[in-house]
């Protein structure tokens, strides 16, 4: 992997100097309620996400895990309450400039472009590149630095494809990838737009065993070179074994939130899961 991997551990996001909370807590979620037909999906949820963290949002089915995560990233607009990344209020921006900024996600039913190849969705994730302006391509002057951006992503593309160990797929159509295959090119997507957090949305649905174990050990190892996990899922053991913090919703609402220990003894917690679908 690239060196800004290997710094991230060591000197985080914000830098060294940067400020003390804000290093250990990039993201913070406070109020936020959304409604949608009179119906409140998202009531009042407030928790934040520490740095370096796996940190888990779970509940039954309906709870509002999803329409949170779309709150954080800008897919909907809360009605009331705030969204803080890094400092900075982003509540209701546009998804891309989120994304910009580091803070980046991946969906349930993963969205690669199906007609293209593994390889050709790769090199479109990284943001800014200087051959998406039509104006700089065709410039003289600038048609050595476009070539140059273009050979160091094509190494980032396969140095990623290979930690993924998706390379031999790299000219295979992505629309006819497995289930659990579509997930690993998601988050090696997600990888190349070099963000601070990642936001990852049910990525082990429709995943067979093996596929799963890959993930998760790609996660983890991950999070151990200094990246910033939130993973939304309904399945509450797989959370439980793999997290350090877990939060739970029900019913729109934040029911607790703690060590994986903690939240298993939370009687709230057994009692929302009996009383729903898990």
């Amino acid at each position: 992997m690239s060196e800004g991997v290997e710094e991230r551990a060591t000197t985080g996001a914000l830098g060294a100097d940067g400020p003390a909370d804000l290093a250990a807590e990039p993201l913070r979620v406070d109020g936020l309620e959304k409604q949608f037909g009179g119906i409140t999906a998202v009531d009042g949820a407030t928790f934040g996400v520490e740095r370096g963290t796996l940190t888990g949002l779970i509940g039954p089915n309906g709870a509002g895990k999803s329409t949170t995560f779309n709150l954080v990233t800008g897919v909907h607009r809360p009605d009331a309450g705030q969204v803080t990344f890094a400092g900075e209020d982003i509540t209701g921006m546009d998804p891309h400039r989120i994304a910009r900024k580091g803070l980046v996600r991946t969906f349930q039913i993963a969205r690669e472009l199906g007609g293209m190849t593994v390889m050709e969705n790769m090199m479109l994730a990284p943001q800014r590149q200087s051959g998406e302006a039509l104006w700089r391509s065709v410039t003289p002057g600038l048609r050595p630095r476009v070539r140059r951006e273009e050979s160091d992503l094509v190494e980032q593309v396969w140095d990623t494809l290979d930690f993924f160990d998706i390379e031999h797929l790299a000219e295979e159509e992505a629309g006819g990838l497995s289930g659990g295959q579509r997930k690993l090119l998601e988050l090696a997507r997600a990888l190349l737009t070099d963000p601070d957090v990642l936001l990852l949305d049910e990525p082990f649905a429709g995943v067979n065993p093996t596929l799963e174990r890959r993930l998760l050990d790609q996660i983890h190892a991950l999070r151990e070179r200094g990246y910033t996990f939130l993973l939304v899922e309904h399945d509450m053991d797989l959370i439980m074994e793999q997290c350090e913090h877990v939060i739970v919703m029900h019913q729109g609402r934040i029911l607790t939130q703690g060590s994986p220990a903690e939240v298993r003894s939370n009687e709230a917690v057994v009692e929302a899961y009996l009383g729903g679908e898990v």
